[in-house]
């Protein structure tokens, strides 16, 4: 087994002996290198080019968000981020930094773990996390631009497509001859944070369907990413509560709250713990197995990036039962898992990179107007 480089950051001068210790403990573990602040471990990234980066959020002359801002623009490379959850400020600053590029998120040991357990997780989850392969993140070089002083920036993730008509996008695409859809569903896993934003921000808000989403995101961080999103895009987003009518979330998006599934039944919002599908409470696979089961033809549902296969076969199902159905390319996914899973299965009506799903997703509910406006 090749040895895994690590970069270590960390503010706080016993946590990071801690970590360090840690690693040490491991024989096929090296830590290349160890910083206090995000300014220090850009310049490390830099020089020692690490397999991978263990990063806190809190830290002095440049945060880790500013740091992974800077980190995926100019020497991508993976990114966990080892944080508290102790308030909703880091919280957030933890979504955004996902958005910008880092690859996961756990949280640093409570000290009421069972011994040696937070440990082995960590290791585990920084193996994981060196083996993706991340790509320069658009995001963040348009965030890092103003202090970086060797790059230029790039478009937006959302750029370009968005702008397109609605009529020539369905064409393209091959929606001009399917109906409205009654409701818009997108599932993703590891890179989801930023592929959902970039998603949303290209539906125009003329499109009127609810949109429901399954996000896996490890706990604790997932109780307020709802909250998050809401403030990061036009439409209102809030966790689905048990046995609303989809009707009332016309032109929202409601999300699968933590640790739930999310289900449609009856033209309703159900809410579950019923066990986990493809090791994940909420499950892509259930919302989409109910949406194909509920709606059948007048669904749209689009599978984004994500390790794994949850959503792969719910995906299927849905363009079995006649709906429209996408999975995110290879090329713009941070891993090319779910989508993959599904591109196999023959689940997806249309294969698009990312910056293409959105206006796709937004032609469907636009065309026909479009195509009255233009008589």
């Amino acid at each position: 087994m090749a040895t895994l480089r690590v970069l270590v950051v960390e503010d706080s001068l016993t946590i990071r002996h801690r970590l360090c210790e840690v690693l040490a403990a491991d024989p096929d573990v090296r830590v290349i290198g160890q910083a206090g602040d995000g300014k220090r471990a850009i310049e490390l990234c830099r020089e020692l080019r690490p397999d991978v980066v263990s990063l806190d959020m809190m830290l002095p002359i440049m945060t880790g968000l500013a740091a992974t801002e800077y980190i995926m623009a100019y020497c991508p490379t993976p990114i966990l981020i080892v944080s508290a959850s102790t308030n909703r400020g880091e919280l957030f600053r933890t979504y955004d930094a996902l958005a910008a590029g880092a690859v996961d998120v756990l949280e640093k040991p409570r000290g009421d773990e069972p011994e040696g357990e937070w440990e082995r997780r960590y290791v585990a989850t920084l193996r994981l996390v060196a083996r993706i392969k991340v790509i320069t993140h658009p995001r963040g070089r348009d965030m890092a631009r103003d202090s970086s002083t060797d790059g230029s920036a790039l478009p937006a993730a959302g750029a370009g497509p968005t702008s397109l008509p609605a009529q020539r996008t369905a064409t393209a695409h091959g929606l001009a001859d399917r109906p409205v859809p009654a409701l818009v569903a997108l599932g993703a896993s590891t890179g989801g944070p930023g592929a959902l934003l970039d998603v949303l921000s290209a539906i125009p808000l003329e499109v009127t369907a609810p949109i429901a989403i399954v996000l896996h995101l490890n706990e604790p961080f997932g109780e307020a990413f709802a909250s998050w999103l809401d403030g990061q895009t036009t439409r209102r987003v809030a966790y689905a509560r048990d046995g609303e009518p989809i009707l009332a979330w016309a032109g929202r998006v409601a999300m699968a709250p933590p640790g739930r599934h999310l289900i449609v039944e009856g033209g309703k919002f159900r809410l579950s713990h019923a066990p986990e599908r493809n090791f994940c409470r909420p499950s892509v696979d259930v919302l989409f197995e109910s949406l194909a089961r509920d709606c059948g033809a007048a669904t749209a549902a689009c599978l984004l990036t994500g390790m794994g296969r949850d959503g792969a076969e719910g995906l299927l199902a849905i363009r079995q039962s006649g709906g429209y159905t996408i999975a995110q390319d290879e090329a713009s996914s941070v891993v090319y898992g779910m989508p993959r899973e599904a591109a196999l299965l023959g689940a997806a009506t249309a294969i698009l990179p990312l910056r293409e799903i959105g206006p796709a997703l937004g032609a469907l509910g636009r065309v026909r107007l479009a195509t009255r406006q233009g008589a």
